[in-house]
């Protein structure tokens, strides 16, 4: 079996180029786009504020979030 350099290599000039073509778009597809946070959730657990602590509220939200 051939290495995939080989099999590259054996490759016509036009298809290589193809080959490289795709690896860069394969790379690029791959990369993490960035987001801004999104601030949806401020304010959701606004009705537990009269029952629970802040700290107890972050803790019971890691729980809910986490399962």
């Amino acid at each position: 079996m051939q290495s995939l350099a080989e099999s590259i290599n054996s490759l016509p000039t036009d298809l290589q180029e193809k080959v490289f073509a795709y690896i860069e778009e394969l790379k690029k597809s791959r990369k993490k786009k960035k987001r801004k946070l999104s601030m949806k959730w401020a304010g959701g657990l606004r009705e537990y504020k009269d029952k629970f602590t802040s700290v107890e509220l972050q803790k019971k939200s890691l729980e809910w979030w986490t399962g």
